[in-house]
């Protein structure tokens, strides 16, 4: 079958390669790459960033064999059912394009300017994890032989090959974002970050009592020789190349200066109590900034006495940091994470990131002691590792930071703001109460709900998951309180969660030694569900109290990241969820539920049943079968094809995707019937939502799972089924807004290429849906009010 699109005008993804005219880093020689790369930054044009993805996230060519999934299962093909070989797009060049609308947004003048500069640093650091876990593991898999041929249809070695070409682009494009829109756009604005040859003697006089005092003592330079092996370079630390001569030998010297990681990235110039006459007579606003590895440079004769510093260049090395754990085999999972977690550290490079002016001999030498190809080797302008822009996003500049927002108590948990908590827990034994964060307050909702059940000495007993919270989480602190009031108190630690392991385990012990019943759920999968219950005392028997969410347990991002959350006292919820719990910390896997799905037993197999549901209800009468799904990322083949096959049958489909986007939308015959939006603004779209039907006949999900392998296979995931009519008109209305086009988005075509729409017929720009939101929760507590 054919998987030929509907838009006519759409190009071949190798044409539109070629007419996109970007430069391929890492196929060029290093000095011609420079040269074509400093031509291309010659120009004051800023078309270099497009509306549409530099890249198709669809295979090169369709392939005759079988494909296999990412993790080697063979996929149904066309041979089975009729669906073409070809429909599904490369997983990691989807992730990619996720990250180049991140930097779509830091080049956007219509985006609040300290916002551009944090969405520029946030680019990097996905960028970091995603070499740091998806292409180290990808590479682990071709050196062990184990890694097969993507659903995309692409070989590994093509799918590094691809991941190189478009991360060399990308990378190439967000260092023209800083140098030619936000760096200027800053500098207007009386930001500037200026290099050290750019100060005043008296400027640099100060910056060099601030070496002296707070610098120089912490520095630890290595030289290489004979006597002194090539020092080990940590994962993602910036360092400073320094090629030195001996001025009574003419000999060459190599040393390597990492740069500080626990001292800011960025100085002030003319810092308090130390700002010139020039400056004290400026505009308030105005304020300078030097990278920390500048006033190194200047100051390396001190940190090399008696030898010539000849050059100086920064480069930074990224490392496999996947954890491997064999649980079947660890006594203790807890002592096995730590010593992994040791391990991590000392993972193969799997990227070098260089100052585009180093010269090649040192070039040479780091590629070699380090053991990376050229392939692996990223040459960018000076400063390397835009993360630092964080201390610039996170300057007092209200006229350039998104409008202050405030989140508000749900209505339906406190009519009217006050500063006297409501009763939290008679609110849910009046009806169900659905949250959406941030509009909704974590604080004053899922935060309160566990502190008031802490404090509350009818309450027996707490079960809790955790999956990722903050370090002086309240919501540990509450665990610990009830605790020590002598209440059961159940906690399921996720130690696993990438990243937070370190964070995971202390307050993981610090549970412990409170006497909080700590369990690290099932082994071999990961415990990714959100999940509370309370079980209190009541006149008329135990009730049982519970929450279930598609967030973290965490107040930092629950300020930042969208997500739902039930709270409810019904029956069956209660009873589902000691069920479920009692399967984490104990033995019970025949365990059935009546309103939750939980994977890896029921949820793919539940929402692959709904999808069918809704094909024979528009067998039955057209117009009638809808799906709609809200979802940080889908990849699941099995889930993807359901889908394939309720288009095919007239089924509106309707995917609202953050990430990662492996379905193939608008090809005609298969999926003319199925549209992908994406939205990326000021709140990290999180939640997972999944709709079905219409009218009076939608039954709605909401839950922890994605619909990739990992999710569906490999973690302890909960989907709820909401009852409550207003909450089922809620979501339903809300992914017709993010579905109608009336709102800035981002539209995935058949090609695999993703198009950004924000702008309407006129140039104007067009609503912002998370904007809407904001409004829409603030009348709806308006009218609360009045009531």
């Amino acid at each position: 079958m054919s998987t030929s699109t509907k838009s006519d005008t759409a190009l071949d993804p190798e044409a539109a390669e070629v007419a996109d005219g970007l430069v391929e880093n890492g196929t060029l020689p290093g000095a011609a790459q420079d040269a074509a790369a400093e031509a291309a930054r010659a120009t004051t044009d800023t078309s270099f960033v497009t509306d549409t993805s530099i890249a198709s996230a669809s295979a090169t060519e369709a392939r005759g064999a079988q494909p296999r999934a990412a993790n080697g299962r063979f996929v149904r093909t066309g041979e089975d059912d009729g669906l073409p070989t070809d429909r599904f797009l490369d997983r990691e060049i989807s992730w990619l394009q996720f990250n180049e609308r991140v930097l779509q947004l830091a080049a956007d003048e219509n985006v609040p300017l300290l916002e551009r500069a944090r969405f520029l640093a946030i680019f990097t650091s996905n960028l970091d994890e995603f070499f740091m876990v998806r292409v180290a593991g990808l590479k682990r898999r071709i050196a062990t032989g184990l890694a097969v041929r993507s659903a995309s249809g692409l070989e590994p070695r093509e799918v590094l090959e691809q991941i190189s070409r478009v991360s060399h682009e990308l990378l190439d494009m967000q260092a023209r974002v800083y140098d030619d829109l936000v760096q200027p756009a800053l500098e207007a604005q009386g930001i500037e970050v200026v290099r050290w040859d750019e100060l005043s003697e008296e400027e640099q006089a100060q910056l060099g009592d601030m070496f002296t005092e707070r610098v120089f003592p912490v520095l630890t330079p290595l030289a290489v020789d004979p006597a002194h092996p090539f020092p080990y370079i940590s994962g993602l630390s910036l360092n400073l190349a320094v090629l030195l001569i001996n001025p009574k030998t003419g000999k060459e010297h190599f040393a390597r200066v990492k740069v500080p990681p626990l001292l800011p990235r960025l100085l002030r110039v003319g810092g308090a109590g130390t700002s010139t006459a020039d400056e004290a007579a400026g505009d308030t606003y105005d304020v300078r900034f030097v990278p920390l590895e500048d006033v190194m440079a200047a100051h390396l004769d001190q940190l090399f006495p008696g030898m010539e510093v000849h050059e100086h260049y920064t480069f930074r090395v990224t490392r496999n940091e996947d954890l491997e754990v064999e649980e079947d085999d660890a006594e203790n999972l807890l002592t096995a994470l730590e010593k992994e977690l040791t391990r991590r550290r000392f993972g193969p490079p799997v990227r070098l990131e260089v100052d585009r002016e180093m010269d090649d001999h040192v070039m040479d030498l780091l590629v070699r002691e380090l053991g990376v190809t050229a392939a692996e080797v990223y040459r960018l302008p000076a400063p390397l590792d835009l993360r630092g822009l964080n201390i610039i996003a996170d300057l007092e500049r209200s006229d350039l930071h998104y409008p202050a927002f405030v989140a508000r108590t749900n209505s339906d948990l406190a009519p009217t703001e006050s500063a006297k908590a409501r009763d939290i827990l008679a609110s849910i034994r009046k009806q169900d109460v659905l949250l959406q964060h941030p509009y909704d307050s974590f604080s004053t909702s899922v935060q309160a709900f566990i502190e008031q059940a802490a404090a509350d000495p009818n309450v027996l007993a707490i079960k809790q998951t955790l999956y990722r919270t903050s370090g002086d989480s309240p919501i540990v602190d509450a665990l610990i309180d009830a605790a020590d009031s002598g209440k059961q108190v159940l906690a399921v630690v996720e130690i696993k969660a990438r990243f937070d392991e370190q964070n995971n385990i202390e307050w993981a012990r610090k549970l412990e030694r409170s006497g909080v019943h700590v369990v690290y759920g099932i082994v071999g999968l990961k415990t990714h569900s959100k999940l509370s219950l309370v079980v209190r005392q009541e006149e008329d028997g135990l009730r049982r109290y519970c929450h279930i969410g598609t967030g973290n347990y965490n107040p930092k991002t629950a300020r930042l990241y969208e997500d739902f959350g039930l709270l409810t006292a019904d029956p069956q919820v209660g009873d589902d969820l000691t069920k479920l719990f009692n399967q984490l910390s104990g033995v019970a896997p025949r365990s059935k539920f009546k309103r939750l799905l939980v994977a890896p037993r029921s949820v793919r197999s539940g929402l692959i049943e709904r999808i069918e549901a809704q094909v024979d209800a528009e067998d039955a009468k057209k117009g009638t079968g809808y799906i709609g799904i809200k979802v940080n990322s889908i990849v699941d083949e099995q889930i993807i094809d359901a889908l394939y096959r309720a288009s095919q049958a007239g089924v509106r489909v309707d995917v609202w995707v953050r990430g990662i986007c492996a379905l193939r939308p608008g090809v005609e015959g298969l999926s003319e019937n199925i549209t992908v939006h994406s939205v990326l603004g000021r709140f990290l779209e999180h939640s997972r939502v999944f709709l079905f039907g219409t009218g009076d006949d939608v039954e709605a999900w909401i839950g922890s799972a994605d619909m990739m392998h990992r999710n569906l296979d490999r973690r302890v995931e909960c989907l709820v089924r909401l009852s409550d009519p207003r909450h089922l008109a809620d979501l339903a209305s809300l992914m017709k807004k993010g579905m109608s086009g009336h709102y800035s988005h981002w539209a995935l075509s058949g090609d695999g290429r993703w198009s950004r729409r924000h702008l309407d017929k006129h140039g104007e720009p067009l609503p912002d849906i998370q904007e809407d939101l904001i409004e829409m929760h603030a009348k709806r507590r308006r009218k609360a009010r009045r009531r």
